[in-house]
């Protein structure tokens, strides 16, 4: 995993007590520290928010495109028709 390396300011969070145990476990099993989990866990969350709105994005362009490929079909139809007159 790449991370960037920088400045980092502190963070309080409340959280019920089973999520606590388990950040330490988690924390203990991958040789990191608490905040760390928390800073994984944020980072992966930014990931999926980002691919999911590289999405959508895609999903738009390509239907913004496919009306617009409907719309060329009709109008080089058009002109090619003139063209057997």
């Amino acid at each position: 995993m790449v991370t960037q390396t920088g400045r980092k300011v502190q963070l309080s969070a409340t959280v019920r007590p089973e999520l606590k145990v388990l950040a330490e476990e988690i924390a203990k099993e991958n040789n990191t520290t608490k905040s760390g989990v928390i800073s994984q866990c944020l980072e992966e969350l930014s990931r999926t928010r980002k691919e999911k709105l590289l999405v959508e994005y895609y999903k738009t362009t390509a239907e913004d495109n496919r009306d617009f490929a409907q719309k060329s079909i009709r109008v080089i139809q058009n002109i090619a028709s003139s063209w057997s007159d």
